[in-house]
């Protein structure tokens, strides 16, 4: 059984990458009929190298294809039709693309007062909207790489957070404007966009900033609000973060390592007064742990309520015993048949887990079905296939 509580919604999406692909992975994971409009020949996000290989299978799982040329009449007339009779469109292309095609919100909200259009774009509407906008440029102009990096060396993320979180924003307001259709009977233009998405997620620096009055400093020069709170070296050269965050913990952590002089230590018995202690404490605890092998000290935490982690690497959660066990990671059959496992949508519903096995689309894969749901006939479908219009 799979969740699908977005069933009987109807998604056409016109994306490339990663923020617009990441929303309509999200609802076709909840249940949604999303139809992904690509160019003849298919999305070239399909054809990437490098870090921008995996971007396709990752966030277009659950779609149905259908290809188009949208500057040709018959195949712009197409996807006129699938976004009138859809309830939510998705695009992520440069201001201004979809409404030269004639697909904006304006053009098409006449024929379909209900259709929600969600517009992810690099900047909300201000006097920066009109600027190209990638990931990375949102996480430099945001505050993040200057967060995340060294003093002096402002380092991206190691991951696209900010095209999936700024997708989630997306859907959230998607969803927000499907329950308010629910009382009004219309559609709306919703919008999320990266910049916007970056501060939101660097709001608790600024609001350290306005706290204390004090910048905050980049991550990895950070005084931490914990004493004991980071990575350590084991003795067979791996690594284990450890986290002490409570008073209580502070004391289990002296038992569970059998140190009785720093539990003795009554100066220590508080948090703030252990953070001022930092740099006393923390060869200790440095030594200690380089005495122990990753696994057993992986084994001597797991079950105290200590905060712990081994450090991972993306690779090693295609065996994660957790993930494999808890449904976490989907069966994907790729598109040169190879089977994988990737992540599903990491929630439960109703203790169901939402998406399940599937094959990523070939390129126009659905192309006849979905125009044989809009009415056209065979003959139709094999002279519009033949014009090049669809594929």
């Amino acid at each position: 059984m799979t969740a699908t509580p977005l069933l009987g919604l109807k998604v056409v999406e016109f994306t490339h990458m990663v923020m617009g692909p990441a929303v309509g992975h999200i609802l076709a994971s909840l249940g949604a009929e999303v139809v992904r409009v690509e160019p003849i020949g298919g999305d070239q996000t399909r054809r990437l190298l490098g870090s921008g290989a995996g971007y396709f299978p990752m966030y277009n799982r659950h779609k149905d294809s259908i290809c188009l040329d949208l500057k040709a009449e018959e195949g712009l007339r197409i996807a006129t039709q699938l976004a009138e009779r859809a309830d939510i469109l998705i695009e992520n292309f440069r201001p201004g693309a979809l409404d030269r095609l004639g697909l904006g919100y304006d053009a098409l909200k006449g024929a379909n007062p209900r259709l929600i259009y969600c517009s992810e774009k690099g900047f909300l509407p201000g006097p920066y909207e009109s600027r190209t906008a990638l990931d990375e440029v949102a996480q430099m102009m945001g505050g993040l790489a200057y967060m995340t990096g060294p003093p002096g060396r402002p380092l991206r993320a190691g991951a696209s957070v900010i095209d999936v979180t700024g997708g989630m924003f997306g859907v959230i307001a998607v969803l927000a404007a499907v329950e308010e259709r629910h009382r009004t009977g219309k559609g709306q233009k919703v919008q999320s966009s990266l910049f916007e998405t970056t501060v939101y997620l660097v709001g608790q620096h600024m609001a350290q900033k306005a706290v204390t009055g004090r910048a905050a400093d980049p991550m990895p020069a950070r005084i931490s609000a914990w004493a004991i709170y980071d990575v350590f070296e084991t003795a067979d050269d791996s690594h284990v973060f450890i986290g002490v965050v409570t008073d209580a913990l502070w004391q289990k952590f002296c038992e569970l390592f059998g140190l009785d002089d720093l539990w003795a230590d009554l100066a220590l018995r508080k948090n703030n007064e252990r953070v001022l202690a930092r740099d006393r404490l923390m060869p200790q605890v440095r030594a200690l742990v380089k005495t122990f092998a990753r696994d057993d000290i992986i084994a001597r935490l797991d079950g105290t309520g200590l905060p712990f982690a081994p450090i991972g690497r993306p690779e090693d959660m295609f065996d994660d015993p957790h993930l494999l066990a808890s449904g976490g990671l989907e069966a994907v059959t790729l598109d040169d048949g190879r089977a994988t496992l990737l992540p599903g949508l990491p929630i439960e519903m109703d203790g169901v887990r939402p998406g399940g096995g599937d094959a990523l689309p070939a390129p126009g894969r659905d192309t006849q079905a979905v125009l044989a749901a809009l009415g056209y006939d065979a003959d139709a479908i094999s002279a519009l296939i033949a014009k090049g219009a669809a594929a």
